[in-house]
């Protein structure tokens, strides 16, 4: 390893990295790697909790300020757009500055929305003003896709659906830990002190760029491939899995972002009301990924995927009823189940991309470290893309309840519409990566693998694959 004055770049270099090598990872590789998730998932954790800010500010946001519902979600739902489209480049920043340098850039840029937040946030700001201001948020929402490529480079296959499940993860209870520190200061300062929470977390910032610079490394061996960028867009798994990551992770933010609203304009729960209740789904919802990657480290993501959405229409369905019935613990507790059931997917969705890309390089008549280097060099490719889409999700979630609650003043019209697309994730993803094909006399794959000849090869579909 090179680092510091002893490599040709400036900055903490690792120049040899092999993770499939069994004997490198148990002496070098996994105290490093380990290493490196820590302070990624502290930097992207600060990252989700400025993303998602403005589901918090909007608590504390009283008819003093002359906001209606519909601007609130609105307001929210723009937040989550920006973030979706910064996953894009934040995906090839990697690369092109370096995992721990581009940690360091992305980490510093959140003081920007922060401190913008921290001047305007009081009665009488336009709603223009307030806009802009939340649309600068959705730097943090890019943090999740340069943090996922990077720590994706670090661990080898067989750990992946672990690792990324704790980096997201971890990540993700970012959301929750900033509606607990709301609830605390709406509790003590009360409602109309959104610059305590903002004076909390701006310090917060700082120590996750200081501590990226100090103790994460970079790796050579990623560079940006405008090639596999290009074969990824062109592969029919990029926009499979993006659709399938619209149905998780799209709603585990949008419902993270639209959760306290709904309560307080369903139910008529006030802001200290809502505050003490919505962080409980997002929270379970985070710890519970890494849960849903070891999962399908050991059954196959696939197989975890499936019947993840079939418990999502499920909860969907209970949701709908206690809607109807205006019962606020039936609501909750399957609101609640759901968020647990976001995670559970998110963790087995993004197990499935590097295995997709694997079974593929398989399917080639690839081996050993030339299937894993092809595997590495699209999953990374793809996971911006997918992450990107996925998070648009979240725009969705919240500009279909904008237009319920505008239409019939509930939640239910929304609920309805999330309802059949979670079928249609659970029919897509039987479809595309567990039906067993029609017999042709063709040899069948086995379980990990796509089917040995060529013209399961040439299909692209692992069938089976146990990704």
């Amino acid at each position: 390893m090179r680092t510091g004055s002893d490599s040709p770049r400036r900055g903490r270099w690792i120049d040899h990295w092999e993770p499939e090598d069994e004997t490198f990872w148990r002496e070098k590789g996994a105290r490093i790697a380990g290493r490196n998730l820590l302070f990624s998932v502290i930097s992207e954790h600060i990252g989700f909790s400025i993303w998602t800010l403005w589901s918090v500010l909007v608590l504390f946001m009283g008819p003093e300020y002359g906001i209606d519902a519909a601007g609130k979600f609105f307001l929210v739902g723009m937040a989550t757009l920006v973030g979706a489209f910064a996953r894009v480049p934040y995906t090839f920043a990697v690369a092109r500055f370096g995992g721990r340098n581009w940690t360091v850039i992305a980490a510093s840029l959140l003081l920007v929305p922060g401190i913008a937040a921290y001047v305007v946030m009081e009665p009488g700001t336009s709603y223009t003003t307030f806009m802009l201001v939340a649309l600068l948020t959705g730097v943090g929402g890019g943090n999740f896709a340069s943090s996922m490529t990077n720590i994706n480079a670090f661990y080898p296959l067989r750990r992946k659906g672990w690792a990324l499940g704790l980096n997201a993860g971890g990540g993700n209870v970012g959301v929750p830990v900033i509606q607990l520190v709301a609830l605390a200061v709406i509790a003590t300062a009360g409602a109309g002190q959104p610059r305590v929470l903002l004076a909390i977390y701006l310090p917060l910032v700082v120590v996750a760029a200081v501590c990226a610079w100090l103790f994460m490394d970079n790796l050579s061996v990623m560079q940006n491939d405008t090639g596999a960028a290009r074969e990824s867009v062109r592969d029919r798994h990029t926009w499979i899995m993006s659709f399938l990551y619209v149905g998780t992770f799209g709603s585990f933010i949008g419902y993270s972002f639209a959760f306290g609203l709904v309560l307080q304009n369903q139910f008529d729960r006030t802001p200290l009301q809502a505050a003490s209740l919505t962080f409980i789904g997002p929270l379970l919802g985070s710890l519970i990924r890494p849960l849903g990657g070891s999962l399908a480290d050991r059954y196959g993501g696939a197989r975890i995927t499936l019947w993840n959405f079939a418990g999502m229409a499920a909860a969907t369905v209970v949701i709908i009823l206690a809607s109807v019935q205006e019962s606020l613990p039936v609501f909750l507790g399957g609101f609640i189940v759901l968020f647990v059931l976001t995670g559970v997917g998110n963790g087995s969705t993004y197990k499935m991309i590097p295995g997709i890309y694997h079974a593929k390089a398989l399917a080639l008549g690839l081996t050993g470290e030339d299937a894993a280097r092809y595997g590495r060099r699209l999953s990374g490719a793809a996971i911006g893309l997918i992450g990107a889409v996925g998070a648009v999700g979240g725009l969705g979630i919240n500009l279909a309840f904008r237009q319920s609650f505008l239409s019939t003043g509930t939640g239910i019209s929304a609920f309805t519409a999330f309802l059949v697309f979670y079928g249609l994730c659970f029919a897509v993803t039987w479809a595309v990566y567990l039906r067993r094909p029609a017999a042709t006399g063709r040899r069948t794959a086995a379980p990990g693998t796509v089917s040995g000849d060529r013209a399961d090869a040439a299909d692209e579909r692992p069938t089976y694959a146990r990704v």
